[in-house]
Order: C-alpha cells, then structure tokens, then sequence
C-alpha cells in the first residue's frame, strides 16, 4: 500500500478525481434543487437529469473507448476536464439570459466527457500501476466513491442553500479546471497500437471481435448485464420496501441509503487490505450469491433493523464485487484494447440497469413487490452459477491479447 502512494501517477490521478467528485456532486445537487424549483416539482423534469446522464453511455462509451485507445490518455482527460468547465460557464451565461433549459445540456455534456476520460484513466492505470498493486488502487478508487456517496449530497446542498446556483456551477467548473492543471504532471505517454493505423470503426469492430473471442472477458460482459439488470429492479422499487414492507414514511429512504454507502465504504477497505489473498474468481461467485441472499432477506423482512443489516451488508458485497470485476478489467485486458473493452462491457450494466428500472413498476404492479425482488435475487443466482465456469486465468488472457494485436495489426497491413 505504501508504495502506491508513492506511485506519481496513481497519486496525481486519485486527487484529480477527488476534485471531480466533489464538483460533480455540486452540480448534481444544485441541477436537482434548480430544477425542482423552477418547474414546480415536475417529476418529468426531475427524472430526466437521471435520463440524460445515463444516455451518453450507450451514444458515445463504444466510441469514447476506441478513441481513448487512439489518442493520448493524458490529453484525453485533460480535455475532457477543459470540456466540462467550458460547458459549465455556457451554462452559467445561457442560465444569466434566462434560459433555465439549459441545466440538461450542462449534464448531457459532462457525461460525454467522461465516457472519453474513464477509459483514458484506466489505461494510465495499466500502463504505470504494478499488477500487485492494481487491486489495491482499484478498492481505494471504490472506497472514495463510496465516502462522497455519503458526503456528497451534504457538500452539494450546503453549496446550493449557501450560494445558490451560480457560484455552485462555477465553483464545479473550477474543481474541474483545476483537475485538468493538475493532470499536467502526469507523464507523457508514448502513442498506443492502436494508433498506427486503421479506421475509428475497424477499431470498434475490434473491441467487439476481442470481447468475444474471450470466455473471461464474456463472462464478465454477462456479469455487468446481469448485475445491471438486478439493479435497475431492485434500486427503483427500494422504497416500497420502506413504505410497504417496514411502514414508514418515504423519506426515511435516505437513512437505508446511507447504511448501503457506509457498507460500500467498509467494503472497500476491506477489500483493498484482503482482495490480493482471496481467489478473485470466488470473491464474484461468494459476492454475487450474497447479495441474491441479501436482496431476498430485505423484502421479505418486517423489522426496521433487519432491514438495515442487509443494506448495510449489500454494500459490502457491492463493493467487493465491483472492485474485484474492475481489478479483472486492468489486468486481464491488454492495454491497446482498454478503452474499447470498456465502451462494450459498460453500455450493457447501464442498458440492463435501465430496463429493469423500466419493467420493474409495472411488473409489481402484475405481481408484487415480493415477487419482484425474489426474481432479481434468482437473476444474482442464476449469474453466480454461470460464473463458476468462468477461466479467469490473466496470463492466458494476456497473450490471447498479445496474439490478436498481432492478428489485427496484420489485417491492417494486408488491407
């Protein structure tokens, strides 16, 4: 551990992103509060913030992946952090002039840009982080998420309520500034396979081309779907569980939210001091069929507490299983295909995770909420049984890589 706090790169990319959390939990907030206001509590308006942030992953994450293993990771996040400041401060005049509208094009434009600036940020990962290491850096990544998923909303409100939604978009666009100043250390990376040669769709065809040829890589596209699917079901009907199962008023969601952030905080660092002497492939199949136990125990309880337990223990799985996936996504892809690996597997969570979220009301209202939940649980189960078929073997994966890099570059060649 102490010495990837040494590492320059992982240091520099940890604080960059520390800043962007807290901008990006500012904006949220503000938007929310801002748009609420505005439209008289439209629930249409409310839920499209959701929607336009979701969006841009299945629009630009496959070609946000191929480019970021095209062009220099570095200058790919410092422009995606420039990007996002510019589009803040139009946002701040259009806002000045009158045109509240604008607030979705801020959101719509901020979630283009990281679908360029994550994958991007994964291949510094790769490239500069030790593999003893990755697993490490990947639970710090997870715990930080989880600590602003619990101060964030505060930070966001405190802003909003203080300073109102000026000075909270431009104090966002200068967290965001500041990130792209400060990814100026990072070091300049020498020109990626990919960008020898090729068209940007010969590219994409062959992200598509190497997830497949891949059992792992499969294994893991069907993991995120499934998990997305789950997901979606059981995070849009959470509240019923407060409502219906427990009696209690709606805004008490808050508190059971809370206890899964704090589950996912303890979660990682958990996994960052244990996951490198744990068999990774266990850890998704123990992670996968623990949530399902969870999820089945939190429907069908009645008691206050209970309830609170497996929220709070849901984030622990949750965090284990996201940091040991994305653990499995740094080592076992080679890094000429980082970006594109990432632009194919992550568009299906967030696919499934909205279909789901979809077909979740009205199949409760079919069924019940019960029912409802015990079939995302038998979805976890049916995925943990997949799994255990799964070679998560990293060196045969890594040459599997090594010889369609090869086999691809040759294609180039001869065409």
């Amino acid at each position: 551990m102490k010495g990837l706090w040494g590492n320059k790169v992982f240091l520099t990319v940890f604080i960059s992103d520390t800043l962007e959390n807290i901008g990006i939990w500012i904006r949220n907030m503000a938007l929310l509060y801002y748009v609420m206001e505005t439209s008289g509590n439209n629930p249409t308006a409310v839920s499209l913030l959701t929607a336009i942030e979701l969006a841009p992953i299945f629009v630009f994450s496959i070609i946000g992946g191929a480019l970021a293993d095209r062009w220099n990771p570095k200058r790919t996040m410092i422009a995606g952090n420039l990007l996002s400041t510019l589009s803040v401060l139009v946002i701040v005049y259009l806002l000045w002039q009158g045109m509240w509208i604008a607030v979705f094009f801020a959101t719509f434009i901020s979630a283009i840009a990281s679908q360029f600036s994550q994958p991007s940020s994964a291949k510094m990962m790769k490239r500069h982080i030790p593999d003893e290491h990755v697993a490490a850096a990947v639970s710090i990544s997870q715990s930080t998420g989880s600590i602003f998923l619990l101060i964030g909303p505060i930070v966001g409100t405190f802003f909003f309520e203080q300073w109102g939604i000026y000075p909270s978009l431009l104090t966002m666009a200068g967290l965001f500034f500041v990130s792209a100043l400060i990814l100026l250390i990072l070091p300049t990376s020498t020109a990626s396979a990919t960008e020898e040669g090729g068209t940007l769709l010969s590219e994409i065809k062959a992200g598509f081309t190497y997830v497949k040829k891949r059992p792992a890589l499969r294994g893991l596209a069907v993991t995120f779907a499934c998990l997305g699917l789950a997901s979606g079901i059981i995070n849009s009907l959470e509240v019923f569980v407060v409502t219906d199962r427990l009696l209690l008023s709606k805004e008490a969601i808050q508190w059971f939210n809370a206890l899964d952030g704090l589950g996912m905080l303890l979660g990682g660092i958990l996994a960052s001091v244990y996951l490198e002497r744990l068999n990774g492939r266990w850890v998704i199949i123990g992670g996968l069929i623990f949530f399902a136990l969870t999820v089945a125990v939190e429907v069908l309880s009645v008691w206050v507490y209970v309830t609170a337990a497996m929220r709070f223990f849901t984030g622990i799985g949750m965090a284990f299983l996201q940091i040991v996936i994305g653990m499995f996504m740094i080592k076992l892809v080679d890094e000429a295909y980082i970006g594109r690996v990432n632009g194919t597997i992550s568009p299906l969570m967030v696919g499934l995770m909205m279909v789901g979220s979809f077909a979740a009301g009205p199949l409760m209202q079919m069924t019940s909420l019960i029912t409802i939940f015990l079939i995302a649980s038998v979805i976890l189960l049916l995925t943990a049984w997949g799994c255990r078929r799964i070679k998560w073997d990293s060196a045969e994966v890594s040459q599997d890589g090594a010889n369609h890099l090869h086999e691809h570059k040759q294609a180039q060649t001869l065409s």
